[in-house]
């Protein structure tokens, strides 16, 4: 059985920082290209970064400069570094295979606000 499980997020200063993790059982990060998404109220939810299994990395225009991607294949573990946070960044963030997705976890909630 796969299980995602996103954690670290939390209310936050603008221009504060948060490091989110992502933890799966039952599927080998590995093996895929993995992806943070975001959803937030009212909206659909969009792929903000990826990275592949040779470490290639994508970003979201909106995101790229202030976030980093990046993934510990030993354990099993995917990040999201976040610097520079701004109120539209608000919302829960999720991670999963870019291309064979998995049944989504719980998300992380991401508040930025004064």
């Amino acid at each position: 059985q796969v299980q995602l499980v996103e954690s670290g997020g939390g209310l936050v200063q603008p221009g504060g920082s948060l490091r989110l993790s992502c933890a799966g059982s039952g599927i080998i990060f590995s093996s895929y290209t993995m992806g943070w998404y975001r959803q937030a109220p009212g909206k659909q939810r969009d792929l903000v970064a990826r990275i592949t299994n040779g470490g290639s990395t994508i970003y979201q225009d909106s995101v790229k400069g202030r976030f980093t991607i990046s993934r510990d294949n030993a354990k099993n573990t995917v990040y999201l570094q976040m610097n520079s946070l701004q109120p539209e960044d608000t919302a829960v963030y999720y991670c999963n295979a870019v291309v064979f997705k998995r049944p989504w976890g719980q998300g992380t909630q991401v508040t930025v606000s004064s």
